[in-house]
């Protein structure tokens, strides 16, 4: 094989070993994300497929005045947020009839305005000191805990034990701003 013939085909076969480093990067993170989950990598990636779908419909049928999270852990769904009325409350739950795989439904969505960007920056600041209290005390493993934080109240979801569940509340129920801690979890032995 000629010189030249062989730098083109190292250039051809590099380029695309580079096009698959952020896949497999992509990959790993999504996989160690799994791994450290007591869900199946299969129902992980449903609630994933859950999740979008959800969320679809929600923009789609409830209009702007609305602001509806929703979050899947093991097919529970937890819907978060404000409506203007108990009709649009009613309907974002009858939605998600439409999507297949989901095993129970808890409805907190409240009926008033939406919440304005700084309390949804609060939110997200209540959510990230429950998750570095989760770490710093380290009372369980953090990642088994999903928190979800709507209007300074706190919704923990996950496959956990009695014990780890009362750690996450404590120390959720301790944290500055948070004014509720609803329990959303689905207990194992």
């Amino acid at each position: 094989m000629h010189l030249l013939t062989k730098l083109i085909l190292s250039s051809a076969l590099a380029t695309q070993l580079v096009a698959c480093v952020p896949a497999v990067i992509g990959g790993a993170a999504a996989g160690g994300a799994m791994a450290s989950d007591r869900r199946t990598s299969g129902i992980f990636l449903e609630d994933e497929n859950i999740e979008l779908k959800a969320v679809k419909k929600m923009e789609t049928n409830l209009g702007e005045y609305s602001h509806v999270n929703v979050t899947s852990y093991n097919r529970n769904v937890l819907l978060t947020g404000e409506v203007p009325d108990d009709a649009k409350k009613a309907l974002a739950e009858s939605l998600l009839g439409e999507i297949p795989n989901i095993r129970q439904v808890t409805n907190e969505i409240t009926v008033e305005p939406k919440t304005s960007l700084s309390t949804r920056s609060n939110d997200t600041y209540i959510t990230s000191k429950i998750k570095t209290m989760f770490v710093t005390e380290n009372r369980f493993p953090a990642n088994l805990v999903k928190i979800v934080t709507e209007n300074s109240v706190v919704y923990l979801m996950g496959l956990v034990t009695k014990e780890e569940a009362e750690a996450a509340v404590d120390i959720a129920r301790n944290t500055s701003g948070v004014t509720k801690v609803v329990k959303v979890f689905e207990y194992i032995n």
